[in-house]
C-alpha cells in the first residue's frame, strides 16, 4: 500500500481542477494542463483538497497509485509557479541564441543546430553559454531539456559541452607520456 498516495493535495484558491473522463484540467494565470489519469483510479475533489483513489481495492497494492498522485501533484505545483532547468554550455566557442521560436546551437559542429522550441515550453538566453528553460509542464520541460543536453553531452576529459547547472561531471585524467 502506497504512502505518499494516500496523503490529499491541497489547492489554492485561485486554481480551478476539472475532471471528466480520466482527464484532469488544471487552469490557472500561469497556464493550464490536461494530464490523462490512469484508468484504475479516480480523483477527488472536495474541500479544495484532492484525493487520488483506486476504483477497486486490488489496486491499492499498484504503484501506479502513487505514480499518478504524483503526476497530478507536478500538474497542480506546475500551474501554482512553473518548473525551471538552467543549461550551461562549456567550450571554446559554444554559444546558444534564440532566433524566433528556434534556438540555435553553436557547439563544435561545422554546422549550427536549429532546435525547434515548444509552445508550451519557454527557453531564454541571459548569456550565450546559459539557456534558462522553463514550463508549467515538468515532464515536457525534462524532456526539452534532455534533448538539448543530447546534442552534446559533457565529456570527461575536459568537461567539454551541455551539462546541467548543478551536475557534477566526473572528470578523467588524461593520456600520460
Amino acid at each position: 500500500m502506497s504512502k505518499i498516495a494516500k496523503n490529499s493535495i491541497k489547492i489554492p484558491e485561485d486554481i480551478s481542477c476539472i475532471y471528466n473522463d480520466n482527464i484532469l484540467t488544471v487552469k490557472s494565470k500561469h497556464g493550464e494542463i490536461t494530464l490523462k489519469v490512469n484508468e484504475k483510479y479516480t480523483i477527488k475533489n472536495e474541500n479544495n483538497e484532492i484525493f487520488v483513489l483506486p476504483l477497486n481495492d486490488k489496486f491499492k497494492t499498484d504503484p501506479m497509485w502513487g505514480t499518478t498522485r504524483a503526476h497530478v501533484a507536478n500538474s497542480i505545483a506546475g500551474v501554482i509557479s512553473g518548473f525551471s532547468k538552467t543549461l550551461e554550455l562549456k567550450g571554446t566557442g559554444y554559444k546558444a541564441s534564440i532566433s524566433g521560436s528556434k534556438l540555435k546551437l553553436q557547439v563544435g559542429y561545422s554546422h549550427d543546430i536549429d532546435y525547434e522550441i515548444p509552445k508550451s515550453v519557454k527557453v531564454e538566453c541571459p548569456k550565450p553559454n546559459i539557456i534558462k528553460i522553463s514550463s508549467v509542464n515538468k515532464e515536457l520541460l525534462g524532456v526539452v531539456a534532455a534533448k538539448i543536453r543530447a546534442f552534446r553531452k559533457p565529456e570527461p576529459f575536459k568537461g567539454r559541452g551541455i551539462k546541467y547547472d548543478n551536475e557534477v561531471i566526473f572528470r578523467k585524467e588524461g593520456k600520460k607520456k
